[in-house]
């Protein structure tokens, strides 16, 4: 019933399409550009419409209905300039042939300038059918992405393993990115099991994806239109650096965005060039990319080649989250001693995970390091007093003004005795 809806909805678009004197938007079968130039992003949203959406344990609605709203929220909220479509799962064939049923992917709306009313209209009509071929949609969406510079993304949306084996999607995704198409998957776990979770997690860190597992619909609306958004940033390359155990041999960084491997509990070390009247600003990520004990932290330290910390910036983690993050701020004050010689700033990365039982610990955990070196604010030292900021000065005014408030107050409590016992 679905697919003849489809096929009368196809064939009415078509010859109306065709009185208007126009096949297709021009962003369905050519590349288009933005304002400056630049390829537009392409965004493609797989979606898994299997049997299972129907399990109603989402904020006490189907997976299905959650899916559905978020992609109707998203679609409303996608930037201008985004070429985006949207990919089916599982949505045509309820039989029992696994042959037949993991087949089942279909291009719901084609990757193209949005019609927002056309892509909702399309989502309106997906029922929970059948399969869950994931890696088949992945090649199918890798195909549909084809082509162009611009940024390519794949959102896949599931609530379970794939079902076509010995087809892996893990293997599948592998398979993309080592074509060096700048194809990025990232996934999204409705309700997930370990299983679930895991082969999810594998799809995304193939191609420098993310994962995230979702509960609620607010979530799955929220990370769905980050991803999107995403997608209309201007693309940034990272680059693989290696860090050292020492900060004399360590390499010596410029702004930008940088990838590395540390080892369990091991620490890194990286050096940046600082002028007077500049500002360091760098972050650092470590991702757990396998099973890990809980209670787990990574510290980020600004030292001087001598050895005298700077400032620092840490964070620990329960094992509730596959990335944790930490960054830090370190201003260079003007001096008229020291002229315009640079500092050397030695950045040191540590990390306290451990794995847990028969796990392997080589390669070690994906770091990512973010270095920004900025023109400061107009007085650095100001920034840096007793970690204060420029909150200093206010906290002087508070001292001042409470320290005058209360010879006030004493006075006039003293003139009020004194009235008292006059009368």
């Amino acid at each position: 019933m679905i697919r003849t809806q489809r096929t009368a909805a196809g064939v009415c678009a078509l010859l109306a399409a065709l009185a208007a004197g126009i096949a297709f938007p021009g962003g369905a079968v050519a590349d288009e550009t933005d304002e400056t130039g630049q390829a537009a992003p392409k965004v493609e949203l797989v979606l898994d419409v299997s049997g299972s959406m129907r399990t109603a344990d989402i904020d006490g609605g189907t997976r299905m209905a959650a899916a559905k709203q978020a992609f109707n929220e998203v679609l409303d909220a996608t930037p201008e300039g985004v070429q985006l479509g949207i990919r089916t799962l599982g949505a045509n064939y309820a039989g029992n042939d696994k042959k037949t049923g993991c087949k089942d992917t279909a291009q719901l709306y084609p990757v193209s300038t949005l019609d927002r009313t056309e892509a909702k209209t399309a989502v309106a009509t997906l029922t929970p059918t059948g399969w869950t071929p994931i890696g088949p949609a992945l090649l199918k969406a890798a195909d549909d992405l084809e082509g162009g510079a611009g940024t390519r993304r794949i959102v896949l949306i599931s609530d379970g393993e794939d079902t076509c084996q010995p087809l892996d999607p893990c293997e599948v995704a592998r398979e993309i990115a080592a074509k060096g198409v700048g194809l990025t998957i990232d996934t999204l776990g409705l309700v997930p099991d370990a299983k679930t979770r895991d082969q999810l997690s594998c799809i995304a860190d193939a191609t420098g994806g993310t994962y995230t597992s979702v509960q609620h619909k607010e979530e799955l609306t929220d990370r769905v239109g980050q991803l999107v958004d995403r997608a209309a940033d201007p693309v940034v390359t990272p680059v693989a650096t290696d860090g050292t155990d020492q900060c004399s041999s360590a390499p010596a960084l410029k702004s930008g965005l940088y990838t590395d491997r540390e080892e369990f509990g091991q620490q890194r070390w990286y050096k940046v060039d600082v002028n007077p009247g500049q500002e360091l600003r760098a972050s650092v990520s470590v991702a757990a990319d396998r099973a890990v004990n809980p209670d787990y932290g990574v510290l980020l330290r600004a030292v001087t080649v001598h050895g005298r910390e700077i400032v620092r910036g840490e964070a620990s983690g329960t094992g509730r989250t596959d990335v944790i993050s930490t960054g830090l701020r370190y201003p260079k004050a003007e001096s008229d001693d020291e002229g315009t010689t640079p500092e050397t700033v030695c950045l040191q990365v540590t990390n306290s995970f451990s794995a847990a039982s028969g796990v392997k610990t080589s390669p070690g955990l994906p770091v990512e390091l973010t270095v920004d070196v900025v023109d400061g604010p107009s007085k650095a030292s100001d920034v840096a007093s007793f970690g204060l900021g420029r909150g200093w000065w206010l906290l002087g005014a508070l001292v001042l003004t409470g320290f005058l408030a209360g010879l006030v107050w004493g006075w006039v409590s003293r003139w009020r005795v004194a009235v008292w016992r006059t009368n």
